[in-house]
């Protein structure tokens, strides 16, 4: 049975400007991967020598929904010694994302436009990642469309096969239900622990502030429904401090502006003696 996407693609015209710079760019930035099934699938048997591809062996970042790159341009900017692989479905937002690398000179950063499981699962050998990035994915916030959430156990899975022991994982949503879910589901993983275990809980946490006034219905202009406090208040915590290597970006600065919460998460994966 085919599995819900994440996503769901929109236009994949691209203006002219865009279009030239997607041409010079493809097979260089720009990876040409042949498609399988679908058009952001991988092709069966396609794989990547990432040393090859980058004239170098060096740690490799893994971006997923990169947008249009201010994050990860941001990230490589500041760590030439690292290389970064930003994934994105969208076209326009791809497109964007290889004008800025261009436009930068950023000779360590390559773009995939393609879906991100299959992604780390053809092109990545096992602990071949040294950190894996989520910044803000789409949080499907109707009850209906959470089956299309990113992270699910399928995808835990996918994750934990390409960190090595003691890669990171490093997670942001302004959404706290998906916040929530994410804490969850990979802090129950044992092949991940979670190095902020019990920080920034009760009145510290930003989910005991959301539930006593239910600040995403206030964000989407819907009348709020406030928890009691002692069913409001987070006693579990976890959450990491802001990674200082994540860039604000628009979308962050447009969700605090409408009074949304930041929830930082990160994960380190176990060794196997670990489990």
């Amino acid at each position: 049975m085919r599995l819900p996407l994440s996503f769901v693609r929109r236009s994949n015209r691209l203006k002219p400007s865009y279009q030239r710079t997607w041409d010079a760019a493809l097979g260089q930035e720009l990876l040409d991967i042949p498609h399988g099934e679908r058009d952001t699938s991988v092709a069966e048997g396609f794989s990547i020598d990432w040393a090859a591809e980058f004239g170098r062996s060096a740690p490799i970042i893994v971006e997923i929904g990169s947008g249009s790159g201010e994050a990860v341009a941001h990230a490589a900017a500041n760590h030439p010694e690292k290389n970064f692989l930003a994934i994105e479905v969208y076209k326009p937002g791809a497109a964007q994302l290889v004008s800025r690398v261009r436009r930068e000179g950023l000779s360590n950063v390559r773009v995939a436009v393609a879906n991100a499981p299959e992604v780390l699962d053809q092109l990545f050998a096992p602990g071949e990642v040294s950190e894996v990035w989520i910044f803000f994915p789409d949080p499907w916030h109707k009850k209906k469309h959470n089956k299309r959430r990113l992270i699910d156990e399928r995808f835990i899975e996918k994750v934990a096969r390409v960190l090595p022991a003691e890669g990171i994982w490093r997670l942001a949503t302004d959404w706290s239900g998906y916040a929530v879910q994410m804490r969850s589901l990979i802090g129950a993983s044992p092949q991940f622990r979670n190095p902020h275990q019990g920080e920034r809980a009760g009145d510290e946490s930003a989910l005991t502030e959301v539930r006593l006034h239910d600040l995403d219905a206030i964000s989407m202009g819907k009348e709020p429904q406030p928890l009691e406090p002692e069913q409001a208040r987070d006693e579990e915590g976890g959450w990491a401090p802001r990674f200082p290597g994540r860039a604000q970006t628009d979308f962050e600065t447009k969700a605090l502006t409408v009074g949304r919460k930041i929830f930082d998460l990160s994960f380190i994966r176990r060794s196997e003696t670990e489990y």
